[in-house]
C-alpha cells in the first residue's frame, strides 16, 4: 500500500471518532539540515535538531542516540535501504533497545489519546551494528506518562498512566516492512494535562527497529483497533477489538 494511502486511512479513522481532535502528525519527511554522519544513510543528530519545527507545545526528548535513517540514500548495506511497498517516503526514525524517544505535550481536558503509528524491523551496518538477531521482530512499548512540571525529558521518575505493546514483523535488515497500529491510551488520571508519550524498544538489550507516521488524536472515545500489515484502509471503517497484548497499569517507568 502506498504511503499516502496509509496516512489518509489513519486520518479518516480518527476523524470518524466522536469528539476526536487530531492534535499532531509527524511523518519525519522534512528534517532540517540532515547530515549523513556515518556514510551509511544514518544521522546521529538529535531528533529535536532535525525536527525542531514542531507545533506549539510539542517537543521531542530522547535518551541516547536516536537516529534518522535516509531510506532513499543508496549507501546503507551497499545499495541502500529497500522499501518495496513504498511506505516510508524518504526518512524514518531508528532506535536501539537502549534508546528512548519521548513527545511532550498537553492533552487538554480529553480522557484519551488515540495513537496511529507504523513500526518496522530495520538494522544498521554501521555504529557497531548489526544489531537485529535473525528472525527477530520488533516489540515497541508506547507509554503515556504524567508530566505535571512540563519538563521535556524521558526516563526514570515519571508516573506511567497507561501503555500499549506493539509487535511488528520480521524483515531483512535493510528492508522497510511496516505494521500499522492504532490504539488508545488513557490520559484521564493526568495531573494537569501535561503528558509525555514515551517510545521504547523492549525486546532484548541489543536490537534495533524503526518507526514512522505518528498521528495523535485527543478524544473522549478510546480507539480500539489494531491493524495488520497492509490493512490501513480499514481504519476508516470501524473500531475493532482491542489487541490482547494491551495491558494497563499505574506505575513508575
Amino acid at each position: 500500500m502506498h504511503r499516502l494511502s496509509i496516512v489518509l486511512g489513519i486520518l479518516t479513522f480518527f476523524s470518524s471518532l466522536t469528539y476526536a481532535n487530531i492534535i499532531y502528525t509527524q511523518d519525519f519527511e522534512n528534517p532540517s539540515g540532515f547530515v549523513d554522519t556515518t556514510n551509511r544513510d544514518v544521522s546521529g543528530q538529535t531528533v529535536n535538531s532535525l525536527y525542531g519545527g514542531q507545533p506549539d507545545g510539542f517537543f521531542f526528548a530522547q535518551t541516547n542516540s536516536v537516529e534518522t535513517l535516509n531510506i532513499t540514500g543508496g549507501q546503507a548495506f551497499g545499495s541502500g535501504y529497500q522499501d518495496p511497498r513504498n511506505q516510508a517516503g524518504n526518512f524514518i526514525i531508528g532506535l536501539l533497545a537502549t534508546d528512548l524517544l519521548g513527545l511532550a505535550f498537553n492533552v487538554g481536558n480529553n480522557d484519551f489519546l488515540n495513537i496511529g503509528i507504523d513500526i518496522t524491523s530495520i538494522d544498521l551496518n554501521c555504529c557497531g551494528g548489526f544489531f537485529v538477531n535473525s528472525g527477530e521482530a520488533p516489540l515497541f512499548r508506547f507509554s503515556l506518562f504524567d508530566n505535571p512540571t512540563g519538563n521535556v525529558s524521558v526516563g526514570s521518575g515519571l508516573r506511567r498512566l497507561d501503555f500499549f505493546d506493539a509487535l511488528g514483523t520480521e524483515s531483512a535488515r535493510n528492508v522497510v516492512d511496516f505494521t500499522n497500529f492504532v490504539f488508545g491510551l488513557d490520559a484521564s488520571d493526568s495531573t494537569n494535562g501535561n503528558v509525555i508519550l514515551g517510545i521504547d524498544l523492549i525486546n532484548g538489550t541489543q536490537t534495533y527497529a524503526g518507526l514512522d507516521n505518528i498521528v495523535v488524536a485527543a478524544s473522549n472515545v478510546e480507539a480500539q483497533l489494531v491493524s495488520e500489515p497492509g490493512s490501513a484502509m480499514l481504519l476508516g471503517l470501524a473500531i475493532g477489538a482491542m489487541a490482547l497484548s494491551r495491558r494497563r497499569k499505574l506505575m513508575s517507568y
